[in-house]
């Protein structure tokens, strides 16, 4: 196991490590292969260890940090959590490394594309697999410098970098919570295993605990765009398909959740932190769901709909429905993973254009993306027996069966939210592809070749956690059981089957009203059934970003400018230039008693003499 798991994490580390130094001096698809060829053997690996895995195991490596009181080896830790999460990682990841080989094919910087891309899939696994704070963090950071350079790739274009940079400083605002707890932590416990600290954590005071548990959640919406740090995510879909596949699907944003999971034995106690936890996802899954209602560009519709799915892992987190979280995550990958891709393929077909009300007819031009991608559509929209329905929906059940009226509240906000998805989804699909369009180039069919595990595991992946009501029984509530020690569901299956059955009803509504509006190709001129002021509002994210601006960007450049215009430019700089004026004239001064004559010198020999006899005898009288 030891190997195993070692090998998991060093692949893709090491194939990163080895294409930024050596590719600019091999072939230029050998990269891309090599990094292929890395992702694969870590997916081999991973599926060696959950097959030969009886119980949880954690291996130590090596010292690393080891002074004073801090013992920080470097450990990895396999129990079933982490097991789901590297299969899922290293698979979904294999297939957008390999789709990108045809995606990237004309790019002539693939080695730094590459590098990054195995990185980023390194440093998710290294976060996966730590068994203590220092490491986890040397990963959460891992995955957060990648992105900047991923999202940012085509940085010659001044809004990709910018958006690369957004990325990179708003997430760092969640990453100082995150080091805010980690060092607390340390102090109260004076252990950073974090098998200890949960194990401790019921030692704590209530509100040691809430706090530690805010300061969790600050970091977690951060990496995972949750409200009030979600602006970043949006504007993210500046870097190549691939890119937003993988930052979407199986890296990135999927770590705020795992995080709250992984600790939430330490911070499931708390009340008031479930409840934040709860209220901070249902919060983002409704302004994400209504943002993606406005929305123009087809990477942009499928950013908010990620923001909103991880809205619902949230919800699950703060009902303490964890498994159903974990069961929805690995759901969304799958979708996810497809939606972006086949996005990818009609972006390649459409010659980069992203505009869905420039679309349409893509279903006869392009049948090997529209029929996955339908497929994708269809799980996101929660329509019923595919497996985002069961997923969500387990979410859902999970929010009425912990009661009160907060819970209610949520589950309601939820289902009106799934209603949203419903018609945003659909609404995509219908401008797509729906119509009558121009004849279009195929794309690659390697890239439409990826697509089909991605539709088959999204449609039926639900049969690992199948409803109890249907009497077959759950591998996955079985194999994560010990997540959900802390959650009791009192539910009938009755009532269970009910609230399933109004979610189906509430999903084929939002189906049939984006059919009814959308389907008839009446909207190419780009005209929508709400007002043009609240289709502004909506697809300007609640101008989130110019509140920030006025907020934060604003005073800071009129600070700056201040500090530049009056005080350097009008202080110091003057200063330092008189400084060096005066310093040039006296060294002038001086250098003209240095011109070769006798007479100056003489002058100065008896100027020096005078003073000396003067000083001599002040001091003698």
């Amino acid at each position: 196991m030891k190997a195993l798991l070692s090998l998991i994490v060093l692949f893709p580390l090491l194939a990163g490590a080895l294409i930024a130094v050596t590719g600019l001096r091999l072939p230029r698809r050998l990269g891309g292969l090599m990094a292929c060829a890395a992702v694969g053997g870590s997916f081999a690996c991973s599926l060696a260890a959950f097959l030969s895995y009886r119980t949880p195991v954690t291996v130590e490596l090596f010292r690393w940090l080891d002074a004073f009181d801090l013992s920080a080896p470097v450990s990895l830790s396999y129990d079933p959590l982490s097991a789901v999460m590297c299969l899922m990682v290293t698979f979904v990841s294999g297939l957008i490394l390999v789709y990108s080989l045809a995606y990237m094919a004309e790019e002539q910087d693939q080695a730094r594309f590459f590098s990054l891309m195995s990185l980023f899939v390194g440093t998710m696994l290294l976060l996966v697999l730590a068994g203590n704070l220092p490491l986890l963090f040397l990963g959460w950071e891992g995955v957060g410098f990648c992105s900047y350079g991923l999202i940012g790739y085509w940085y010659r274009d001044e809004r990709n970098a910018t958006a690369g940079r957004k990325a990179f400083i708003v997430t760092r605002i969640g990453d100082v919570a995150f080091g805010a707890a980690i060092f607390w932590l340390f102090s109260l416990f004076g252990t950073v295993s974090i098998a200890q600290v949960n194990a401790q954590g019921p030692l704590l005071p209530s509100a040691v605990v809430t706090a530690l548990g805010l300061l969790l959640l600050g970091g977690a919406m951060g990496k995972s765009a949750q409200m009030p740090l979600m602006v970043w995510l949006p504007d993210a879909m500046a870097g190549p398909t691939p890119v937003s596949a993988l930052i979407h699907a199986a890296t990135m944003v999927t770590a705020g959740v795992y995080l709250l999971i992984r600790f939430f034995p330490l911070i499931g106690g708390s009340p008031t932190v479930c409840a934040a936890i709860a209220v901070t996802g249902g919060l983002t899954a409704l302004y994400a769901a209504g943002c993606a209602l406005a929305q123009r560009d087809l990477k942009r519709i499928l950013a908010y709909s990620t923001m909103s799915q991880i809205g619902y892992m949230m919800l699950g987190v703060g009902s303490g429905a964890l498994t159903a979280a974990t069961f929805h995550l690995l759901e969304h990958s799958f979708y996810k993973a497809l939606l972006f891709l086949g996005a990818g393929c009609v972006i390649s077909a459409m010659r980069h254009e992203q505009d869905i009300f420039r679309m349409g007819g893509l279903a006869k031009s392009l049948p090997a993306t529209f029929w996955p991608f339908l497929a994708g559509a269809a799980c996101l929209a929660g329509l019923p027996l595919t497996g985002g329905f069961f997923s969500k929906d387990a979410i859902l059940v999970a929010l009425w069966a912990r009661g009160g009226a907060l819970y209610g509240v949520l589950w309601f906000a939820g289902l009106f939210t799934a209603f949203l998805t419903a018609v945003y989804t659909f609404r995509m699909v219908y401008l797509v592809f729906g119509g009558k369009g121009e004849g279009r180039r195929e794309a690659p069919g390697l890239m439409e070749k990826i697509l089909v595990p991605l539709a088959i595991l999204g449609l039926f992946g639900s049969a690992i956690n199948l409803p109890g009501y249907l009497g077959i029984g759950s591998w996955l509530s079985g194999f994560l059981q010990p997540l959900d020690q802390g959650f009791s569901e009192s539910l009938s299956h009755s009532t269970e089957l009910y609230l399933q059955l109004l979610a189906a009803a509430v999903a084929v509504a939002g189906l049939l009203a984006a059919r009814a509006r959308y389907g008839t190709g009446r909207l190419r001129e780009g005209k929508e059934i709400y007002p043009e002021a609240l289709a502004g509002f909506l697809a300007h994210g609640w101008y989130f970003d110019r509140l920030y601006g006025m907020i934060f960007v604003a005073p800071f450049g009129r600070i700056a400018g201040f500090l530049k215009g009056r005080v350097e430019e009008g202080a110091v700089i003057p200063s330092a230039d008189r400084l060096g004026e005066m310093t040039a004239r006296g060294g002038e001064t001086l250098g003209r008693w240095s011109c070769g004559r006798v007479s100056p010198y003489l002058v100065s020999f008896a100027a020096g003499a005078a003073i000396l006899l003067g000083y001599m005898a002040w001091v003698v009288f």
